[in-house]
């Protein structure tokens, strides 16, 4: 193993031990730092150049990979030279080496009757759609990112209406549940009959003939499965725009927005690390610039 594998695998369980980042957040930074290492055959912390790294964003431009993508690559470079630097290791700058400017990012929602008739579409009373229709409520209640949804536990008091969250990079937040999603939470888990810890789990698929039997249980949700019943419905509810789980976290954050919360309050509950990635939903609900205009636009003019 040559010194700058040694001190990637050094970095890398930094990451994990000392900064409490996932798995994934670790296999990410690997799968970065060495597309980089291994395009520029770098063996030696001191072949890390600003001539190396310019070659490398000229390489990943030419592959037409998204400018946000480029990015992840660049910050786990410049994360990973902060920590050699750290353990007085001599390496180049992370100053030296810019982010790529990233156009602002276009938020795409759906209107607010599509919404309804979204969380409308579970109307059965059978365990999977009691089921559906309290994942549906409880991302438009909370925000929750789809895999923060599925590590949800059971045991919490519903009454009470507030779940506590371990989001990106450890960090943990309270979210809130609204009165649906407590009606819509307390409806499905009356209708489960196990004791599986998970709050949302995944069920078989019953057969015609055992059609009078509660579908099995096989353990906790899934990313995917919930990505696939969300798509289900949303199509079921004749909504045109492609909808996902994500979807409903854009609506949660915009709901609260435009209702008159602050911008600092939902970065919050959305667990931002930066308010200015929260500020990507300001140009959907900034009221007070359509009052200035439809006072002031055109006054000239005559009517």
């Amino acid at each position: 193993m040559n010194s700058i594998q040694k001190f990637l695998q050094d970095y890398l369980n930094y990451l994990e031990i000392e900064k409490n980042r996932s798995i994934k957040t670790r296999e990410n930074y690997e799968h970065y730092l060495k597309a980089f290492l291994d395009f520029g055959k770098i063996k030696s912390e001191k072949e890390i150049t600003s001539e190396a790294v310019r070659e490398f964003r000229l390489y990943l431009a030419r592959r037409e990979i998204k400018k946000n993508t480029q990015s992840y690559y660049i910050i786990a470079l410049r994360n990973f030279l902060k920590y050699l630097i750290r353990r007085d290791i001599e390496v180049l700058s992370p100053d030296k080496i810019e982010l790529p400017k990233i156009p602002t990012r276009q938020i795409e929602i759906i209107e607010y009757e599509d919404l309804e008739r979204l969380l409308s579409a579970p109307n059965s009373s059978d365990l999977r759609s009691l089921r559906d229709k309290a994942i549906l409520e409880t991302l438009f209640s909370t925000g929750l990112r789809i895999s923060e949804l599925c590590g949800l536990n059971r045991y919490f008091d519903i009454d009470r209406g507030e779940i506590s969250v371990r989001g990106k990079g450890g960090k943990l937040r309270i979210v809130f549940l609204s009165e649906r999603s407590k009606k819509a939470i307390k409806n499905y888990l009356n209708k489960r009959a196990d004791a599986e810890e998970a709050l949302f789990v995944s069920l078989t698929k019953n057969s015609k003939l055992k059609a009078k039997r509660l579908p099995k249980i096989i353990g906790r949700i899934i990313p995917r499965a919930i990505q696939r019943m969300v798509d289900f419905y949303s199509r079921k509810a004749g909504i045109p725009e492609k909808v996902h789980p994500h979807t409903l976290r854009h609506l949660f954050a915009t709901d609260l927005l435009v209702g008159g919360a602050d911008l600092r309050s939902v970065q919050e509950l959305l667990g931002h690390s930066n308010v200015s990635t929260t500020q990507i939903y300001t140009h959907l609900t900034n009221k007070q610039l359509r009052e200035v205009h439809q006072s002031f636009h055109g006054r000239r003019r005559n009517k």
